[in-house]
């Protein structure tokens, strides 16, 4: 009998972002397989299973778990924030359509979560206030030109960016090269939001302007939005300032 394969999205790290679809997803299921610190936001009772793998395994560990699917038992794929945001939804959609006819019979289910974007301009205020669009620095699986396009298509045409992956060790100069981007199309007054590990103990939310924004103010955990030009700073006196992006837009400028 064909099993099941769920894909549940657990949020940024905070326990009590994680919805209660999720966490019953969690409950009904068997085997975990994940990217490990992932897999250790869980609670498992003794009869379930946890396989971890390395962060860059996405298609192995999809297909590690369609292959337990198939076989008739109760598979779950474990991502951080939301499993369809540059996450393992695709890459089990992926491994499908490239896999064994048979794995197309199994029963799939994609849990949501809230993913990064949403929680930084939580802590923040509403960056997201109009339109806006996600966009991941990483070239592992695309050409920095198309990045470097994308971006500049997004910023001239007044969209709010959230920037995924931004920067790691393996990767250290995209991150310069895309506020160079911004900077050519955007005003330096631009509000520019890092928001580090959102939610988690270890959070971290900085504004500043895109003139002054460098990449060492952020890291891997790190989830970046740069505001369009019509996004506002609200001052508060000791409060913390609010960024929000107003709900109209005059058009082009």
């Amino acid at each position: 009998m064909t099993g099941r394969l769920t894909v549940i999205g657990l949020g940024p790290g905070n326990e009590h972002q994680v919805t209660p679809e999720a966490s019953q997803a969690v409950a009904d299921a068997a085997f975990f397989f994940g990217y490990k610190p992932y897999l250790d936001r869980l609670e498992l009772r003794n009869d379930q299973v946890r396989v971890a793998s390395d962060n860059r395994e996405e298609l192995a560990r999809a297909t590690e778990a369609l292959e337990k699917a198939v076989a008739g038992h109760s598979v779950a794929i474990v991502s951080g924030g939301d499993p369809g945001v540059f996450a393992m939804a695709a890459a089990v959609c992926e491994a499908i359509e490239a896999g064994p006819a048979e794995w197309r019979d199994i029963d799939i289910a994609i849990v949501p979560g809230v993913t990064a974007m949403l929680a930084v301009a939580a802590r923040i205020g509403a960056p997201l206030g109009h339109d806006f669009c996600a966009i991941s620095l990483s070239d592992n699986l695309k050409p920095w030109d198309l990045i470097e396009l994308r971006l500049l298509a997004a910023a001239g045409a007044g969209f709010v960016i959230a920037l995924y992956n931004p920067i790691s060790k393996a990767r250290p100069w995209q991150l310069g090269l895309a506020f160079e981007c911004l900077t050519a199309v955007l005003p330096g007054t631009t509000p520019v939001i890092f928001g580090r590990a959102a939610g988690r103990p270890d959070e971290r939310i900085n504004v500043c302007l895109l003139a002054d924004a460098s990449p060492e103010m952020a890291d891997m955990a790190t989830c970046i939005i740069v505001g369009s030009p019509e996004t506002r700073i609200i001052k508060r006196g000791e409060q913390p300032a609010l960024v929000y992006t107003p709900r109209s837009a005059t058009g082009p400028r």
